[in-house]
């Protein structure tokens, strides 16, 4: 049966992750053929072959290792997962945040040092390099939201959904990263990062409330287990509107109190953390050719 709730969970996390490494491989791209390097191209999609591969080799052993745990170590390793793909997005959140604005000026400096250094297949290890962190984190952020979806009503049909839903959401990102590539601005990306942002802050905390569920069955939480209250005669969790959520935000209609107060700490912070402006980086006076520098104070 088909999961829409879990598509659309798998189709936002494939296209938020997935633009980010277009943008990566399509900013070296542009910058080799603005200086006349483009018969290195292929070098460049050696490297981002590999990346894909390591990514989808690391997903799959992680998924298929939670299918031979007993209980209670199931519990103990779903838990895990999901808590730490909460705790990796929630970096990548703050990372990408304060990277945006200078990504573009490392990554053409780094071709500029491979390129005078004259070690060509460097390249095919800077697109690599520059795209298993994106891909190692969608990756485990997708193991996340596939096991938790198939904790829930939807099963195996659920966690599948997450995936067609990633790949999906990742080709869109392809089509945009060339789009990029060839000079579209069509894109608001400051925009577009911004509001995915917000929607992976509360898929993420959807990820922290249902592990802490997980260690409250196992016993290993033991202070507000009993339900905070029961939505189930209007909301239910498992049919319509209430799976939906279910599936991308993690919603139970009985939360315990520890998962409730747990998914509310997470959500106010982080999203007010996420929200606050950026410090402005500080002016550098750069002084002009064969003149002194302007004293201190001047």
């Amino acid at each position: 049966m088909f999961d829409l709730g879990a598509f659309t969970s798998g189709l936002l996390t494939g296209l938020r992750e997935g633009v980010e490494a277009a943008l990566i491989v399509a900013i070296i791209a542009a910058y080799l053929a603005r200086t006349g390097n483009t018969r290195h191209f292929r070098r460049i999609g050696v490297g981002v072959g590999a990346a894909i591969g390591v990514s989808i080799a690391l997903g799959v052993a992680i998924f298929a290792t939670l299918g031979g745990l007993r209980e209670p170590y199931e519990q103990v390793f779903e838990g895990t997962t999901m808590l730490v793909a909460a705790g990796v997005v929630t970096w990548m959140l703050f990372w990408m945040r304060r990277q945006a604005a200078s990504v573009k000026g490392q990554l053409q400096r780094a071709v500029d040092r491979v390129l005078a250094e004259g070690t060509v297949w460097g390249l095919a290890v800077l697109a690599f390099t520059a795209v298993i962190r994106e891909g190692l984190e969608t990756a485990l952020f997708l193991v996340g939201q596939a096991t938790a979806a198939a904790r829930g009503d939807g099963g195996d049909a659920g966690a599948a959904s997450v995936l067609v839903g990633a790949v999906v959401g990742l080709v869109a990102a392809a089509g945009l990263g060339y789009g990029f590539y060839r000079g579209s601005r069509a894109l608001n990306l400051p925009r577009f990062f911004r509001w995915t942002g917000i929607l992976l802050v509360f898929i993420a905390a959807g990820l922290l409330s249902t592990a802490v569920h997980e260690f409250v069955e196992i016993g290993w939480v033991t202070i507000g287990r009993s339900t905070a209250f029961d939505l189930s005669a209007i909301l239910p969790h498992d049919a319509g509107i209430g799976l939906f959520l279910r599936a991308i935000f993690g919603y139970t209609s009985t939360p315990e109190w520890a998962t409730l107060v747990a998914w509310a700490a997470y959500v106010g912070v982080v999203l007010t953390l996420y929200l606050r402006p950026l410090a402005p980086a500080p002016a550098r006076v750069v002084p002009e050719s064969g003149g002194p520098a302007p004293a201190a104070g001047a």
